[in-house]
C-alpha cells in the first residue's frame, strides 16, 4: 500500500522478435516444450537485472548496478559495471566483495563518485576511470544519500541523518557491573514513529552535507528540527544548494507540503523560493543558473494528487507549467541541450516511458519506452533514467520476457539495448506468453486495460483455471512489464489476469479521481469484468477460478469475497480489513485518514466501517488464506488477524501466514517471494475441487 505516491514472460519467438527490434542479433534457439524448461522457483536466484543507470557527460559511457541475487545470504548484491553507449566494453568496476550503490559521473567524466557499505555504515568511495584507482573519502557513523557532485567537480552534496541525542526521560539507580537487567525502556514523542521497512524512527532529523572531493570531513549546512531527504540540486556557481524540504513548524501534520528553498554554503542563510499548499520538489538547476525545473502539485485533500512539471527563474519568481498538455503525473527532470529542453519520467496506459519538452515552444516528445524491470516481483512501475547534454539518455529497459537491462536512445532513434544479463538463463526457459487486453467496465463502460498470461504450452481449445491478481497502492499501475510471481503462476498451469481498475494511475486525472475518498467502490466492477471477458475467450473453466492480491489488492480481494462466491479460493495478502483500526496503526497515520477519508475515524465511523472489507465478512464462503509480515507497518499483521479470527468465527475454512521478521515488502529476499508464491499456488491447488 503506497503512500506516495515504485517481468518474465514471452516465448522464445518473442523474444527475438524484441532483441531484433533494439537491433541485436538473435541466434536460434530449440523450441522450449519439456516439463524441466518451465520456469521454476529455484530459477529466481540466477535472475540478474540493471538499475540506477548514469551516462557520463559526454554521452559515451552508462556506469550502472548489476544485481544479482546470492542464494548463500537470500540477498539481492550490486556491483558496479560500466559500458559504452556503443554496446562495447561491458567491464565490472568493483568486485564481487563490494556491494555497491548510487554511482555518480564527476562533471569532467573522469571520476565516478559511489556509496558502499562499510563496517558501521554505509561510506563514499571515488574511482578514477583512466587509472583505475579507487579511494575512500569518508568515515562516516550515518549512511549518506543522494550523491550529487558540484558544477566544478570540488565537492560532493548528500544527505544524512544527524543524530539527537536526548537526555533521558528518567533516572534509574545505576547496574551493579555484570548484571543483566531487562532492556530499557523506549519513548518516542514524534507523530510518526515507525516507517514500514526501517524500523522505529531513531532520534535525529536528516540534514544536507558537503564534502571534499578530494576527501576530508563532511561539513554540515542545514539545520533545524526538519528533515531535508531529497536530492538536493547544485548552483551553477557552486555557492549554494537548492532542495525540498517540509520546514513549516506543523510539518508533521502537512505529510504533503514542502517547498524548495535556497541554502548558502557560506553562512547557512536559507531563502525559500516557492510557497503553496501542496508539494514542490526535485529541483533541477539549469546549466546556465538562471531556471529551476521541478514537480510539484496544489494540494486540496484528494486521496492521490497528479505532479506537473515546472520551471520558474531561481529567485522562485516567473513559475510555468510545462506539462498541461500531458495528463500524466511526472517525476525526475533533468535539463539538456544547454538547459533549452528538460526530460522527465512518466508512467502511460501501464508503460513508463521518457518524455522531453523545449522551453521555447513548449513542443511535448517521447523520447523511450518500456522503462522499468527493477521491481520484478510484480509488474509495477519502476525503473530510471539519466541524459546527458546532448539528449542522449540511458535507462533501464524491460518487457514481459526480460528484467531491467540498460539501454540508450536519442529523441526520434531507436534504442539500442547494452546488456543482455539474462540470456544465459531465460532463453532456454519456456515462459507464459502476456496479451494485452481491453474491455468495458459492466458498472459505467469505462474502458478498463488488462494484461493475460498465459501458460507454457498453451492451447486455446483446452480449459484452465484463472488467477486474478490485483495490484496495490491503490495509486499504482500493472503493465506489460517482466513479473516472477505472474510467471510462478502460469508454469503451473494458470491463465493469469491482472487489470488497472480505476484508480490505477497512467490513464490521467480523471480516472484515478474515480476512487477519490471512493476505495474500494466499482473498481470491483473493473475487476469482475475483466474476468467475464476473459472467460467470454472459451479457454478458461469458470468453475475453477481463484483471486489474489497484496496490499490495495489485499483489500479488493477481500472485498470481492464478500461480494461473491464466485472464486474457489483467495489468497489475501497484507490486506487492510477494517480500515478504523488502520487509521490508527499504520505508520503513516497522518497521511491516510486525512486524504483518503477526509475525517478522522471518531468523526466519521460510519463511513470507515462502510469501506472496509470487515462489513462483508458475513457473506463470505470462500476458503481465505491470509498473509502479512510480522514487522509490518504499511498494514499492520492486526489487520490479517482480525479477518482470520472473524473468518473462524464463523466456520470458514482459513489459514494464517506469518511472515517472520518480514515488513510490507514480503517479497523483498528472494526466498521469501519463492515461498509466497508456493504458499499461494499450495493453497489454490487444496481447494481445486475435480
Amino acid at each position: 500500500m503506497n503512500s506516495r505516491p515504485r517481468m518474465l514472460m514471452a516465448v522464445a519467438t518473442c523474444l527475438a522478435l524484441c532483441l531484433c527490434a533494439t537491433g541485436l542479433a538473435v541466434s536460434a534457439e530449440p523450441a522450449a516444450t519439456s516439463e524441466s524448461r518451465k520456469f521454476a522457483p529455484a530459477d529466481v536466484f540466477q535472475l540478474e537485472f540493471a538499475s540506477d543507470p548514469q551516462i557520463s557527460p559526454d554521452g559515451s559511457q552508462v556506469a550502472y548496478l548489476r544485481n544479482s541475487v546470492d542464494v548463500m545470504t537470500d540477498t539481492v548484491r550490486s556491483r558496479l559495471w560500466m559500458v559504452g553507449t556503443d554496446g562495447r566494453e561491458h567491464r565490472p568496476l568493483t568486485d564481487s566483495s563490494i556491494d555497491a550503490a548510487s554511482p555518480r559521473w564527476s562533471p569532467d567524466g573522469k571520476r565516478l563518485a559511489y556509496a558502499a557499505k562499510g563496517d558501521k555504515a554505509t561510506q563514499v568511495f571515488l574511482h578514477w576511470i583512466d587509472g583505475g584507482q579507487t579511494a575512500r573519502l569518508t568515515n562516516l557513523t550515518e549512511s549518506p544519500g543522494e550523491l550529487t557532485w558540484s558544477p566544478d567537480g570540488r565537492w560532493l552534496a548528500f544527505t544524512m541523518l544527524a543524530r539527537d541525542k536526548r537526555k533521558p526521560y528518567i533516572e534509574l539507580p545505576e547496574k551493579p557491573e555484570g548484571a543483566k537487567w531487562a532492556e530499557p525502556f523506549k519513548l518516542y514523542d514524534t507523530l510518526v514513529y515507525r516507517d514500514d521497512g526501517k524500523g522505529y524512527v531513531k532520534e535525529g532529523f536528516h540534514h544536507l552535507y558537503v564534502l571534499p572531493a578530494d576527501g576530508g570531513t563532511p561539513r554540515q549546512v542545514t539545520s533545524g528540527p526538519f528533515h531535508h531527504q531529497e536530492r538536493p540540486a547544485w548552483a551553477a556557481d557552486g555557492q549554494s544548494l537548492v532542495f525540498a524540504a517540509n520546514r513549516r513548524d506543523d510539518w508533521e501534520h502537512e505529510p504533503l507540503d514542502s517547498d524548495l528553498y535556497r541554502v548558502s554554503l557560506a553562512n547557512g542563510e536559507i531563502t525559500q523560493l516557492t510557497d503553496r499548499r501542496g508539494t514542490d520538489a526535485s529541483p533541477v538547476i539549469s546549466p546556465d543558473g538562471r531556471l529551476a525545473a521541478f514537480v510539484g502539485f496544489d494540494d486540496v485533500g484528494r486521496s492521490h494528487h497528479q505532479t506537473d512539471l515546472y520551471v520558474m527563474s531561481l529567485d522562485g519568481k516567473d513559475r510555468q507549467c510545462l506539462t498541461t498538455a500531458l495528463d500524466r503525473d511526472i517525476t525526475n527532470p533533468r535539463f539538456i541541450r544547454g538547459g533549452k529542453a528538460v526530460c522527465f519520467q512518466y508512467d502511460d496506459e501501464g508503460n513508463t516511458k521518457i518524455g522531453l519538452v523545449t522551453l521555447a515552444t513548449g513542443k511535448l516528445e517521447e523520447v523511450a519506452v518500456d522503462v522499468g524491470g527493477v521491481n520484478f516481483g510484480r509488474p509495477y512501475a519502476s525503473g530510471s533514467y539519466t541524459a546527458a547534454d546532448d539528449g542522449r539518455v540511458a535507462f533501464t529497459q524491460t518487457n514481459a520476457a526480460r528484467p531491467a537491462d540498460v539501454a540508450t536512445t536519442v529523441a526520434g532513434a531507436a534504442p539500442l539495448r547494452l546488456t543482455q544479463l539474462n540470456e544465459d538463463l531465460l532463453p532456454y526457459h519456456e515462459l507464459g506468453q502476456v496479451e494485452s487486453f481491453r474491455y468495458q467496465s459492466s458498472h459505467d463502460k469505462q474502458q478498463i486495460h488488462g494484461w493475460i498470461v498465459t501458460p507454457p504450452g498453451f492451447d486455446a481449445k483446452k480449459k484452465y483455471p484463472l488467477i486474478l491478481e490485483i495490484h496495490g497502492g491503490p495509486f499504482a499501475n500493472y503493465g506489460t512489464r517482466f513479473s516472477v510471481e505472474m510467471q510462478l503462476y502460469a508454469a503451473a498451469g494458470y491463465v493469469v489476469v491482472y487489470v488497472n481498475p480505476r484508480g490505477s494511475t497512467s490513464y490521467g486525472d480523471a480516472f484515478t479521481a474515480f476512487i477519490d475518498h471512493n476505495y474500494p467502490s466499482h473498481d470491483y466492477d473493473d475487476l469482475m469484468s475483466g474476468v467475464d471477458a476473459v472467460i467470454a475467450r472459451g479457454f478458461v473453466d469458470p468453475k475453477k477460478l481463484y483471486v489474489t492480491g497484496g496490499s490495495g489488492g489485499g483489500i479488493l480481494s477481500s472485498w470481492i469475497i464478500g461480494k461473491t462466491n464466485r472464486f474457489r479460493a483467495a489468497a489475501v495478502i497484507k490486506p487492510v480489513i477494517n480500515w478504523y483500526s488502520f487509521a490508527l496503526t499504520s505508520d503513516h497515520y497522518n497521511f491516510f485518514a486525512r486524504y483518503w477519508f477526509g475525517k478522522n475515524p471518531w468523526e466519521d465511523p460510519e463511513a470507515y466501517l462502510k469501506r472496509s472489507p470487515l462489513s462483508l465478512v458475513g457473506n463470505v464462503r470462500t476458503p481465505t488464506m491470509l498473509m502479512t509480515g510480522e514487522a509490518d507497518y504499511r498494514t499492520p499483521i492486526s489487520e490479517a488477524e482480525q479477518y482470520y479470527q472473524a473468518l473462524k468465527l464463523r466456520k470458514i475454512d482459513t489459514v494464517l501466514v506469518r511472515v517472520p521478521d518480514s515488513s510490507h515488502d514480503i517479497g523483498a529476499r528472494p526466498s521469501q517471494m519463492i515461498a509466497k508464491c508456493a504458499y499461494i499456488l499450495k493453497w489454490f491447488e487444496t481447494h481445486a475441487g475435480e
